[in-house]
C-alpha cells in the first residue's frame, strides 16, 4: 500500500491531488444540470471559445490573456444564450455555429508567424503544472459555486424541468438561464489550463451521466456526481503516475470505465 501512493513524497503530485480534489466536484456540480439541461454541446463550443479569447488577449499584448479569456467566454455564453432561447434555429444548429467560429477565429489568430505551437498545451491541459497559490483559486471557485448552488439551485432545476411552469410560479427564467450559462462559462475558462479544451466537457459531463444511470433521487444524482468524479480523479492521478502518461486523458478513461460500468448496472 505505501508503494502505492509514493508519489506523496513529491510537492508537485502533493499540488495536483489538492487541484483533484477541489476541481473534479467543481465540475461534477455543473455537470448535473448540463446534463439535465441537455446542454453537453453548449460547455464544448464554450471551450473551445478559450482559443479565441486567449488569441485576442495575444492580439491586444495582454501579458495575462487568462482575464481576457473569461470576459470573451461570459460574453460568448451569453450571445449564444440570447440566440438559442430566441428560436430562430435549432439549438444543436446555433451551438455548431457558435463552436466552429471560436476554434476557427482563434487557430486563425493564434497561428500568425507560426506561434500555434506555443499555445498547444490548452489543447490537453496539465494539472501538474497547478501551483499552490493557484489552488487558492481554485478553493474561492469552489466556494463561490457552491454558495450560488445553494441560493439558486431549485431556480436552475425548476427551469431545466420546464421553462414555462418555472416562469408561472414567478421564477425568473431569463435571470436563472443566464447565471448558468456565465457560471458555466467562468468555471469552464478556469479549469481550462489544468485540463485542456479538448477535455474538458468530458470531465464536466461523465460523472453527471455515471450518476443518473444508477441514482435514484435528485439529491443521489449529485451526490453520486461528486463520489464518482473524485474517484476517478485520484485513481486517474495515480494511474497516470506509475504509467508516465497524461493525467487528464486518464482520469477521462477512467471516468468513461464507470459510465459503462454504472450503464451495464442500470440495463440490469
Amino acid at each position: 500500500m505505501s508503494e502505492l501512493f509514493s508519489w506523496w513524497q513529491y510537492e508537485f503530485m502533493r499540488v495536483a491531488l489538492g487541484a483533484v480534489v477541489l476541481l473534479v466536484p467543481l465540475l461534477a456540480l455543473l455537470g448535473t444540470l448540463v446534463v439535465n439541461n441537455r446542454m453537453s454541446f453548449f460547455s464544448d463550443a464554450l471551450g473551445h471559445s478559450a482559443l479565441t479569447g486567449v488569441a485576442i488577449g495575444v492580439v491586444a499584448g495582454v501579458s495575462d490573456y487568462r482575464w481576457v479569456m473569461l470576459v470573451f467566454a461570459v460574453v460568448f455564453a451569453l450571445l449564444m444564450n440570447r440566440i438559442r432561447r430566441s428560436r430562430l434555429a435549432s439549438t444543436d444548429t446555433v451551438i455548431g455555429v457558435f463552436s466552429s467560429v471560436g476554434v476557427a477565429l482563434g487557430l486563425t489568430l493564434l497561428s500568425r508567424n507560426g506561434n500555434l505551437a506555443n499555445y498547444q498545451s490548452l489543447l490537453v491541459g496539465d494539472v501538474l503544472s497547478i501551483t499552490r497559490g493557484e489552488l487558492w483559486l481554485l478553493a474561492v471557485a469552489l466556494m463561490g459555486t457552491v454558495a450560488v448552488w445553494l441560493v439558486c439551485f431549485n431556480g436552475f432545476h425548476a427551469v431545466s424541468v420546464s421553462p414555462s411552469i418555472a416562469r408561472s410560479k414567478g421564477i425568473p427564467v431569463g435571470l436563472m438561464d443566464n447565471l448558468f450559462v456565465v457560471l458555466v462559462a467562468v468555471v469552464v475558462m478556469l479549469a481550462i489550463r489544468w485540463v485542456g479544451l479538448l477535455l474538458i466537457n468530458a470531465m464536466l459531463i461523465l460523472p453527471a451521466a455515471a450518476s443518473r444511470n444508477v441514482a435514484r433521487s435528485m439529491r443521489s444524482f449529485h451526490v453520486l456526481a461528486v463520489v464518482f468524479g473524485l474517484f476517478a480523479g485520484v485513481l486517474g492521478l495515480t494511474l497516470s503516475y506509475y504509467n508516465g502518461v497524461a493525467t487528464g486523458p486518464t482520469i477521462i478513461l477512467v471516468l468513461a470505465a464507470v459510465f459503462f460500468g454504472t450503464f451495464l448496472l442500470r440495463k440490469r
